[in-house]
């Protein structure tokens, strides 16, 4: 596989090149936003990791422009901006997934794969598990067509674990995602239990399927009803 990172920050770009090529990845570098347009249009990568604050044209910009061009290459934005209009901003113009800052290399390991194994098809913009759909642009919830009001932050909450279905989430991983910087954790708040039950009962309350799931000492998944 090819990648190609466009990211201003030497050091972290130079952790990434050194790691990917570690793990066997191609890897070629673009230290900002023009340089990065100009690459992905003129050569072929398996997935982009592109960062959104770069010199000269952002990363918002840069992914407006190669879809506009055509371009289907899936794109990992990197982002140290956790706001889900942020977020929502980036999938809109085409992304493919997003990772905030700081993250595990672990992680955006398992993203690229993620993501360079997805046929090429338009910019996501519907998150769909069983009869429960999330549209990201209008922010709007259904489950078996019913409409369903979410807070911003119930939204997030079910957007991170959508995006991460059948993986168990601990409730750290979820507080570093959903509330980032706005909230720091001391091990012993419920605050994440709470919101998962605000989730229960708006999505999974009178129906005979449930989704969200707890699994003991560990977190939350949510899960597809088994076939």
């Amino acid at each position: 596989m090819k990648i190609l990172i466009v990211e201003d920050e030497s050091r972290l770009a130079e952790v990434l090149r050194r790691g990917l090529r570690e793990e066997g990845f191609a890897v070629e570098h673009a230290a900002n936003g023009l340089r990065g347009e100009e690459m992905i249009m003129s050569a072929h990568y398996d997935a982009v990791v592109l960062d959104v604050m770069l010199p000269g044209l952002n990363g918002f910009d840069v992914l407006r422009r190669i879809r506009a061009k055509g371009s289907k290459v899936p794109v990992l934005i990197l982002t140290a901006r956790s706001g889900l209009d942020d977020r929502v901003r980036g999938l809109d113009l085409g992304a493919d997934d997003y990772l905030p800052k700081p993250f595990a290399f672990k992680e955006l390991m398992a993203r690229l794969r993620a993501i360079s194994r997805r046929p090429a098809v338009e910019p996501q913009n519907r998150l769909l598990i069983a009869d429960l759909e999330i549209q990201l642009g209008s922010r709007e919830v259904r489950r078996g067509g019913k409409l369903i009001d979410l807070s911003s932050r119930e939204f997030a909450l079910l957007e991170f674990l959508v995006r991460r279905k059948g993986l168990v989430l601990t409730r750290s991983m979820i507080l570093d995602h959903v509330w980032a910087s706005d909230y720091d954790y001391d091990g012993g708040s419920n605050l994440v239990d709470v919101y998962i039950n605000y989730l229960r009962k708006k999505v999974d309350h009178g129906n005979p399927i449930k989704l969200i799931h707890t699994v003991r000492g560990a977190g939350y998944v949510l899960r597809e009803p088994s076939s």
